[in-house]
């Protein structure tokens, strides 16, 4: 019973605005600084882009979209992927339905048809914005960011969004929920392109770079709020976080 009101649409869409509305909250009750200051502006002449997160990190993500830059993110088919879907859509960010995976789970999740309606948002001049990992394996970037960034000729920008006050939950990610009333901050890291010849080892090393360029970003941004970020996905609190939090 619960799985069938998890798919109907009226919870989604109620579920959606609740969590839309969170997430409006925290960005209005913590104060946040941004990496580069200017990270919008250096976004600009390289739009559209390819916007990677680690999965569990992501929840702030669309409260940092700027109006004048159309966006849409990778959501998958499943009730909670609807629900984000719905928050998402009140910052203006709209949503391309599937999921990755190994190539059988991936055809039943719409991988296929993700990449090319992906493709389709890039050439059209809006950006995508999704999580990075493998689906239940935290912290390892998949083929899929890289392949894309190769079909598309658009670079890949690692980002990153800490606060100072969070729940950290017992899942696969080590999803952080934020929480209001103290600092925040969002890191954009350096980009990462892929040519459209590249061939395997190529786009490993691309693999790798948006990686190691999550983690980066990640920890800058965890350290701005006095915290630390752990690989693979788990934050701790620093043993002497900053009184100002």
């Amino acid at each position: 019973m619960l799985k069938r009101l998890g798919r109907s649409a009226v919870v989604q869409e109620a579920a959606g605005s609740l969590l839309a509305g969170y997430i409006r909250l925290v960005r209005a009750t913590n104060r946040w600084t941004f990496d580069p200051p200017d990270l919008h502006d250096r976004l600009v002449p390289e739009l559209p882009v390819i916007v990677a997160l680690w999965h569990g990190q992501h929840l702030m993500v669309p409260a940092m979209k700027r109006g004048d830059m159309p966006a849409r993110t990778l959501a998958s088919r499943h009730a909670d992927g609807g629900v984000n879907a719905i928050a998402c859509a009140r910052f203006g960010i709209g949503a391309v339905r599937g999921s990755g995976g190994s190539a059988r789970k991936s055809a039943r999740r719409g991988g296929a048809q993700a990449l090319r309606a992906m493709l389709d948002v890039l050439a059209k001049g809006e950006s995508m914005v999704f999580t990075a990992d493998v689906p239940k394996v935290s912290g390892r970037a998949g083929e899929g960011v890289a392949l894309l960034a190769k079909l598309s000729g658009r670079p890949v920008f690692p980002f990153a969004v800490a606060t100072s006050r969070i729940k950290t939950l017992d899942t696969w990610d080590h999803a952080a929920i934020n929480l209001p009333f103290g600092r925040g901050a969002a890191v954009l890291g350096d980009p990462v392109r892929v040519e459209r010849d590249a061939g395997p080892e190529a786009l490993e090393r691309a693999r790798l770079a948006i990686e190691a360029g999550l983690d980066a970003a990640h920890e800058r941004a965890y350290l701005a709020v006095g915290m630390q970020w752990t690989r693979r996905g788990a934050s701790r609190a620093a043993a002497e976080a900053s009184p100002h939090a």
